[in-house]
């Protein structure tokens, strides 16, 4: 894709994130506030790495980019899914920042969310090093590395909301469950 182009996507990409994000970009104690930048840090990995998404397809590289999209698609299907049907989200709960889908009233502990916190954003740490993978370099390292600092204080801002909203029932969650990854992370 011509550098122009891959320009005008990002500027195309970032106006929906901030339009999306806008309530959370103006409150910094919002995990979406956090998460915008996760975002942006993915969209320019995506953009950077483009051009090799099919280049040598059987390579090592991206054998392991393409299980980590595979994980990152179903996690990102399955936590939606869990959210709207067993999240029973509805307007009790008035946070601007939150988006429709995010304003749970019940407590998710069952598919992913049995095994880690946060499966969307889960989703976003395989979907940052699978792309990191398509072409690994050392400005996506640090791009990968970035979206997983923003993606770790979404994670711990969110954990503290849902602690004033669901009380002690997210804290005894949280000793059960990891974050990102089951068992390790």
């Amino acid at each position: 894709m011509p550098f122009q182009l891959k320009i005008i996507a990002f500027i195309v990409a970032t106006a929906g994130l901030v339009w999306v994000s806008w309530p959370a970009l103006r409150n910094f104690r919002s995990h979406g506030f956090y998460r915008f930048f996760a975002w942006e840090a993915v969209v320019i990995l995506v953009l950077l790495n483009l051009d090799y998404w099919l280049n040598k397809p059987f390579a090592l590289h991206q054998i392991i980019s393409w299980l980590l999209l595979i994980v990152s698609l179903f996690l990102v299907l399955h936590g939606v899914q869990l959210l709207r049907t067993a999240g029973k989200p509805n307007q009790e709960r008035r946070d601007p920042s939150l988006l429709g889908m995010e304003k749970t009233t019940e407590l998710i502990t069952i598919g992913a969310y049995r095994y880690i916190r946060h499966p969307l954003y889960s989703s976003l740490f395989f979907l940052a090093w699978g792309v990191f993978f398509k072409q690994p370099s050392l400005v996506g390292f640090c791009l990968a590395a970035g979206a997983t600092f923003f993606l770790t204080m979404t994670a711990r801002v969110e954990e503290a909301e849902n602690v004033r909203f669901f009380g002690v029932a997210y804290q005894s969650y949280m000793q059960q469950t990891k974050r990102f990854v089951p068992y390790l992370f």
